[in-house]
């Protein structure tokens, strides 16, 4: 069976903190290797990822990688957020560019902050935090092309990054490719792919836009025809569970789940896989 690890993002109300903790609940037993939490837009969710970071690992017992993006603050600021983290017994961190703040032409340096991913992630790497790192199996939107898009997945590994995790994908073959052309370029790290369940096909559609992530045509038609014949979560679990036994296949140990705190997929597919839930690892007494 493959090694799982999941994305949640932190509560923004009292009912977000409701399904933040239903979502831990129902997936913490499948013993996550580790799980992470992002940090929002501009980090607009700065406290509250520090927050729940603690929370999770203190009430679960879980690992847990907080988000840490360059945006919108100096060095020392996101400094000071990683330092939190190690309070609360942190020691992993996803370092990501992170995206501009909503209305802004595009990502603009602080003044006094680092310029870029690979910057971040040599300062964390050096102040001994486990560093992951995102990577495009489709082309980064803001990428020259394919192979600039490889050189930079490169150079943040060799600032200090641990392992990649994936933008979510569609196509086996997408990540596979990916896969080979980042072997012959000679990167060595693991590169864990991510997956999606499609909770929302609008919504999915939209992301995948923004991120530049391709929808296969033969995908796109049978969402909408389950849409329309309200079987959309039968096809979401088969789609995903079918991309994940592919890639198990392939050789990928370890497969990264985008839950977008909503638990119900997410926990079918890996049910599908195999996997078993342990009740005894849902809660820290």
């Amino acid at each position: 069976m493959p090694a799982v690890s999941f994305e949640f993002f932190p509560p923004k109300s009292l009912e977000g903190s409701f399904r933040l903790w239903d979502c831990i609940s129902t997936l913490a037993p499948l013993a996550p290797e580790w799980v992470s939490v992002t940090y929002g837009a501009g980090g607009t969710t700065r406290e509250l990822t520090r927050e729940a970071v603690g929370t999770l690992g203190k009430q679960f017992g879980l690992r847990v990688a907080g988000h840490l993006t360059c945006v919108d603050a100096s060095r020392e600021e996101t400094l000071e957020v990683a330092r939190g983290f190690r309070k609360a017994g942190v020691e992993d961190i996803v370092a990501l560019r992170g995206d501009p703040p909503k209305g802004a032409d595009g990502f603009v340096p602080h003044p006094d902050g680092f310029a870029n991913s690979v910057e971040l992630i040599a300062a964390l790497a050096d102040d001994g935090f486990n560093v992951r790192v995102g990577c495009y199996p489709d082309v980064h939107p803001e990428a020259k092309n394919a192979q600039a898009d490889l050189d930079w997945l490169r150079a943040k590994i060799d600032a200090g990054a641990s392992e990649a995790i994936t933008q979510f994908f569609f196509d086996a073959e997408t990540f596979l490719r990916f896969r080979d052309r980042a072997a012959a370029a000679g990167i060595a790290a693991p590169i864990i792919p991510g997956i999606l369940p499609i909770e929302d096909w609008a919504k999915t559609s939209k992301f995948a836009e923004a991120c530049g992530a391709i929808i296969p045509d033969e995908l796109r038609a049978a969402f909408e025809v389950a849409v329309r014949d309200d079987r959309a979560d039968l096809l979401a679990i088969a789609q995903a569970a079918e991309l994940a036994d592919t890639l198990v296949c392939e050789g990928c140990d370890h497969l990264h789940f985008y839950t977008l705190n909503r638990p119900e997929l997410t926990r079918d597919v890996c049910t599908a896989l195999g996997l078993a839930p342990r009740p005894s690892l849902s809660r820290v007494a």
